[in-house]
């Protein structure tokens, strides 16, 4: 047996010699889980003497010799023979050292080893909810059939059904693991987690807590984990800060804090944890990435008012503030006024021209697929730079980001993730039908599949999703049940079920109450109401996807009779569809073969209004609109590219520019002469008499004077520059 004494001198008698060396490993980590830190201390040095390598392993190990304990645990599972228990080992210290590549490869070679390996399938599975590939569940339960008593496995399973906010599970596995270890304190700090969430005090769960180890500092920390994925940033700051005060030394809560104290707009403190717990030797990426990150700061520029703080990066501030504050202050209004509140500070917006930089900032890790993300008051998002031209519109972006500041406000952060995306979805659309929730192909895949969640249990696909794109399908269906509940109960209900969740209402509670439904009547109707809105589209979508591939094959031929006389029944079978190769793009390029402007005029017009967003394409029907006299339209259609890539397009501000000059709308044309500055041009001289000519039409002499300068002082011999600046230097009573 092991033994579980609480003293070195103790775990030394009662292990006999031969088997000392693997039994005492156990007890030395019994020691240190139990709070006995010096003798914990004193037996890992003991072990690091051994002539056991993996002995020796686990004492470097203990002793936080991270390289000594690798080279020892590759010693000792070099041998044919070696315990399959040895890679399970190393695998989780190659995890605790960030390096999950590894600790994956080393789990699967000990289950070739030995296939029940309960343990190594327990490995497997924290490795996935660390990276929340969707597989964590299927190895924790897979470890649980192997060995029902590896409490472990309980807790982790209690962890993930709290993470997808399944709050009755949790308790449930989490009561499982302390039913077969008294000292299971993970699950312990699930139920305080738990109480938390609800509002309940946790500090009976706290109190066992400390009866086994007081200074368990990893039981805060994961309390402080679940409430960051419920939204709770502040209160999740507060519990990394008992973690620390448990155990100053838990270098991951000093990182964790850091990284949260960053996402509520904090700069100095989230420096101080990150550099204490990389000077300490905790070093992984999302700790580096940040202190990169918080590094990079000096290159931003900050735009604040009386409600918003705006930080770009300084190359591009000047181009995209004049576009991104303005909007800032309308949705401001408009959420006010719909909401019926004010906001308690000014929001603070941040946008990154790298995406890899907004990813750092929003997980500490690169490789994040989201546009944006908010935390309280703090909105993070990509710059349109950061994307290709049409990935992503930055003006549905930041209403939607900003729906997430007033409804966590609104609930003071207590409201399902499927709520709050849903609305969030539903306002972008309410902004603008062009950028209304869009059924893209994997929807109507899922549709057809029946792969779309019953209500309550929606927040797990945002979660941990159990397929590559049930993300985007649960972003559609959370953003469509939204459209749902307004199309049948009216948009004041959406309201009313924004107070029922902040009275702490549960999903099933709210639907019940505030839409006179069980849930699974809801799911019944919801489904219905799906079905008849896209029920055809998704039955025929392999049929459409044969017919798509047929008309795009004619158009790559220019075979444009072909592609005239199929694409429109083609189009009328899926005409949601805007992406890569749409019918659009090859209707229009057939009826410009044909010399028909009208036409291809027309084919754009409606791509525009199903939210297509190619500028390439919506600048081609500016123009088209524009040689037809159309000139409002056109003003409208370039107005849409700003809200997609305002950036490194000189030629969009400028045509816009001209054509709101001609229309005597002088501010907008000073925004887009600006932008056309800003755009660092060839021709820098006659941007800036263009801006000043703009300038003057407003009535704005001192500042066409300086823009006329700059213009001079760029070409010194351009003659309308000169021109104006005689004119501008003559009196008033002679400029009239």
């Amino acid at each position: 047996m092991t033994c579980l004494a609480p003293a070195l001198l103790l775990i030394l008698m009662c292990v006999s010699a031969t088997r000392v060396f693997a039994a005492v490993p156990g007890d030395c980590w019994s020691l240190r889980k139990h709070g006995h830190a010096a003798e914990a201390q004193a037996c890992f040095e003991h072990l690091t003497h051994s002539n056991d390598a993996y002995a020796r392993a686990e004492g470097f190990w203990g002793l936080e010799a991270w390289e000594q304990a690798n080279d020892q645990f590759r010693l000792a599972t070099q041998p044919d023979n070696s315990n399959a228990v040895y890679k399970v080992r190393w695998g989780l210290l190659l995890h605790e050292r960030f390096n999950n590549r590894e600790a994956v490869d080393v789990f699967r070679e000990a289950l070739a080893k030995d296939p029940s390996n309960a343990a190594a399938y327990l490995g497997l599975a924290i490795v996935s909810a660390d990276t929340f590939d969707g597989e964590a569940v299927k190895y924790a339960a897979k470890a649980i059939s192997l060995d029902p008593r590896l409490a472990e496995a309980y807790e982790l399973m209690a962890d993930l059904a709290l993470q997808n906010d399944d709050r009755e599970a949790a308790v449930t596995e989490a009561d499982k693991a302390i039913a077969l270890e008294d000292d299971a304190l993970d699950a312990m700090a699930i139920h305080a987690a738990v109480e938390l969430l609800a509002d309940r005090s946790p500090n009976a769960w706290f109190a066992k807590i400390a009866a086994v180890n007081p200074g368990y500092g990893e039981g805060y920390a994961h309390v402080a984990d679940q409430l960051e994925l419920h939204y709770r940033y502040e209160d999740a700051a507060t519990y990394y800060r008992k973690a620390i005060d448990a155990d100053p030394r838990l270098w991951s809560a000093h990182s964790a804090l850091g990284i949260d104290l960053m996402r509520l707009g904090k700069e100095d403190e989230p420096m101080k944890e990150l550099e204490l717990s990389y000077d300490n030797g905790y070093r992984d990426a999302a700790t580096v990435n940040s202190l990169r990150l918080l590094d990079s700061y000096k290159n931003f520029e900050a735009f604040r008012d009386d409600t918003t703080i705006l930080k770009l990066k300084k190359t591009e501030a000047n181009l995209l503030q004049p576009y991104m504050q303005p909007e800032l202050h309308m949705i401001i209004a408009a959420y006010n006024k719909k909401y019926r509140m004010k906001l308690p500070a000014p929001v603070q917006v941040e946008v990154y021209p790298d995406h890899e930089d907004f990813a750092v900032r929003t997980t500490g890790m690169p490789g994040l697929g989201a546009l944006g993300a908010t935390f309280g008051e703090v909105v993070v998002m990509d710059s349109p730079s950061a994307r290709k031209p049409g990935d992503f519109n930055w003006g549905s972006t930041l209403w939607h980001e900003m729906s997430h500041v007033y409804v966590l406000t609104a609930t003071n952060h207590r409201v399902p993730r499927w709520f709050t995306e849903g609305l969030a979805v539903h306002e972008e659309g309410e902004r603008s039908s062009e950028w209304a929730n869009r059924i893209t192909p994997e929807v109507l895949v899922a549709i057809r599949d029946k792969k779309l969640l019953p209500v309550v249990k929606l927040d797990r696909g945002f979660v941990y999703p159990e397929y590559p794109s049930q993300v985007i399908v649960s972003y559609f269906q959370a953003g469509s049940i939204c459209d749902f509940i307004k199309e049948k109960w009216g948009e004041e209900k959406l309201l009313t079920m924004i107070r029922s969740y902040a009275q702490l209402k549960t999903t099933p509670q709210v639907v019940q109450q505030d839409l006179g439904l069980t849930p699974e009547e809801f799911d019944k109707q919801y489904l219905a109401w799906i079905d008849q809105k896209y029920g055809a589209e998704a039955t025929h979508f392999d049929d459409w996807r044969e017919k798509l591939k047929a008309v795009a094959a004619a158009s790559q031929q220019k075979q444009y009779e072909t592609v005239l006389a199929q694409g429109p029944a083609t189009l009328a079978m899926y005409p949601e569809y805007v992406g890569e190769a749409n019918i659009y793009e090859m209707l229009a390029d057939a009826s410009k073969a044909k010399g028909d402007a009208k036409a291809e005029a027309a084919v754009l017009t409606a791509y525009g209004h199903e939210g297509g967003q190619d500028p390439a394409l919506l600048k081609r029907l500016a123009t088209l609109e524009e040689a037809a006299g159309q000139q409002i339209e056109a003003v409208a259609t370039l107005e849409r590219v700003n809200y997609i890539y305002p950036v490194k397009d000189v030629e969009l501000h400028r045509q816009l520019g001209d054509l709101l000059y001609a229309q005597k709308q002088y501010e907008s044309a000073i925004r887009e002469y600006t932008a056309v500055v800003a755009s660092a041009p060839l021709d820098k001289a006659g941007a800036e008499f263009h801006l000043a000519q703009a300038y003057l039409a407003a009535g704005q002499k001192d500042k066409a004077e300086e823009s006329v300068l700059s213009a001079l002082e760029a070409a010194p011999g351009y003659r309308p520059a000169q021109k104006m600046l005689l004119e501008l230097n003559q009196s008033p009573q002679k400029m009239n």
